[in-house]
C-alpha cells in the first residue's frame, strides 16, 4: 500500500462518523506520540472562526500534540455557544489522551452560521481515541474524514534520507470552493518526524504556503475556516535543525514546498464545476513578488476563467487583467503564450498582436490541462499559480448549496 500520512514516525490518525453529515465520516484525529514543534497559516477573512481563533491562542508556544477537526459545520458566526462547542473539542482530546489542552488544534469546515453540535462532536471524539492507528487505512479514513464538498480525498507523502536518517513528511487537504489567494475554504494538516526549531519551522510553513496554496484560486472567495498547520515530532532523530544556514533546513523546505503544492494542485483539480485545470505561468519579472501579483491578478480574472471554460483565445483578458494588478506593468514589453499543458502559441511579442491559427487555438483549448504564460521582459524572477474555469455548473452547484 502507498504511504500516506500514517508513515510518519509517531503519528496515529482516526476518521469517525459522529454524526453530523449523514453517511460519512465526519471527524479527524492526528496525534503524535510525543509533544511536537507546531505552526500554521490561516484565513485572512476578517470574519473567522471559533477553532481559528482557539488554535491562535494555542499555539501561542509552536507546541503541540494532537489536531482535531470536524466536518459538516464551520462554527463560524456561532457566538457564545460556538466557542463553547471549540473548547469542548479541545478538553475532549486533552482528557482522552492526557495531555494540556493547549496543545491541541481545533478545525471545522462546513456550513456557516449553523448551531454547532457540540454533544454529536465531543462523543465522536471520546470513541475516536481508543481507534488511534497508525495503520494506512486509517490514513486513508482521517483524509476522507475532512471532506465537505470534495469528491475525492487529497493525500501526500514524501520522503528523504540525511545523514543517515530517514525524513518523512505526511499531508491531508481539503478543499473545493471557496478557494482564493490567502487561502479559503482549505485545511490541509502536515505531519513531519523531523527535529526542527520551533520557530525555523514556523518559517518554512510560511514560505512555502505563500507559494503553494496561497496561489491557488477556484472562484475569487476566501473563507472563515482556513489552516495549514503542521506537526514536526523530531522522531526522525535527525540532528535538530536551528539554523536556516544548515542544509538540511533548505533541504527540508524543499520537500515540504513539494507536498504542499500537490496538494495544492488536488484542491484545484477539485474545483467545484470545473472543466478545466489551469496553470498561471509569469516569468522574467523583476521581483518575485511582481510575478506572484501578477499571477494572481490573471487567475483571479473571471473574464479569464469563462474565456478558458468556453475555449476563447480572448487574450485581450489576460492583458488587461494585468493592467488592474496594481502594479507598473508595460504591456509592451511582454510576450504571452496559450495553450494546453504540451503546446503553446505565442500570442503577444512585445506588445504586437501575432497571427495565429485561432482554430487551432481553440483545439488546444479543448484540453483540461492549460497553461497561460506571460513574460514581463523586466527581470529574471518568476512565479507560478493554479487555477480551474468558471463553469455553468458551478453556478448550478452553489446557487443550490443549502437547499
Amino acid at each position: 500500500m502507498i504511504k500516506n500520512i500514517t508513515g510518519v514516525k509517531g503519528i496515529k490518525v482516526w476518521g469517525a462518523h459522529s454524526g453530523v453529515k449523514s453517511m460519512r465520516r465526519d471527524l479527524a484525529l492526528i496525534y503524535s506520540e510525543v509533544p511536537a514543534a507546531a505552526a500554521a497559516t490561516f484565513t485572512q477573512n476578517k470574519v473567522q472562526a471559533e477553532p481559528i481563533k482557539l488554535t491562535k491562542k494555542h499555539l501561542k508556544n509552536n507546541r503541540a500534540q494532537v489536531i482535531v477537526c470536524n466536518a459538516g459545520n464551520a462554527n463560524a458566526c456561532t457566538g457564545e455557544q460556538g466557542k463553547q462547542g471549540a473548547e469542548a473539542m479541545a478538553k475532549a482530546v486533552s482528557d482522552g489522551l492526557g495531555i494540556p489542552k493547549e496543545d491541541v488544534i481545533v478545525a471545522s469546515t462546513g456550513l456557516i452560521g449553523e448551531k454547532f453540535p457540540t454533544e454529536e462532536v465531543v462523543e465522536g471524539i471520546h470513541t475516536s481515541i481508543p481507534k488511534l492507528s497508525d495503520d494506512p487505512k486509517a490514513g486513508s479514513f482521517v483524509a476522507n474524514a475532512i471532506l465537505t464538498t470534495d469528491t475525492f480525498a487529497k493525500e501526500g507523502f514524501v520522503e528523504f534520507e540525511w545523514e543517515g536518517k530517514a525524513i518523512s513528511i505526511g499531508g491531508i487537504a481539503k478543499g473545493s470552493g471557496m478557494i482564493h489567494p490567502n487561502m479559503a475554504t482549505m485545511l490541509s494538516f502536515v505531519v513531519t518526524d523531523i527535529a526542527i526549531d520551533e520557530k525555523l519551522l514556523e518559517k518554512a510553513l510560511k514560505y512555502c504556503v505563500e507559494r503553494s496554496f496561497n496561489m491557488i484560486t477556484v472562484d475569487g472567495d476566501t473563507s472563515t475556516n482556513d489552516m495549514v498547520a503542521i506537526l514536526a515530532n523530531g522522531l526522525a532523530g535527525n540532528k535538530k535543525v536551528e539554523s536556516t544556514d544548515d542544509p538540511l533546513y533548505e533541504k527540508f523546505r524543499e520537500k515540504l514546498m513539494e507536498i504542499l503544492i500537490y496538494l495544492a494542485k488536488l484542491i484545484v483539480s477539485d474545483g467545484e464545476g470545473a472543466s478545466k485545470f489551469i496553470e498561471y505561468r509569469v516569468s522574467k519579472a523583476k521581483t518575485e513578488t511582481t510575478a506572484r501579483t501578477l499571477v494572481r491578478a490573471i487567475s483571479d480574472s473571471v473574464l479569464v476563467k469563462t474565456a478558458m471554460f468556453g475555449r476563447d483565445p480572448n487574450w485581450g483578458r489576460i492583458i488587461a487583467a494585468c493592467g488592474n494588478a496594481g502594479i507598473n506593468f508595460n504591456y509592451k514589453k511582454a510576450n504571452l503564450y496559450l495553450g494546453d499543458s504540451e503546446n503553446s502559441i505565442e500570442v503577444l511579442k512585445k506588445g504586437t498582436p501575432t497571427d495565429f491559427d485561432k482554430n487551432y487555438m481553440k483545439k488546444l483549448l479543448r484540453e483540461s490541462n492549460i497553461c497561460i504564460h506571460l513574460e514581463v521582459n523586466t527581470g529574471n524572477a518568476e512565479a507560478v499559480g493554479w487555477g480551474s474555469d468558471l463553469t455553468t455548473d458551478y453556478v448550478m452547484f452553489n446557487s443550490v448549496y443549502t437547499t
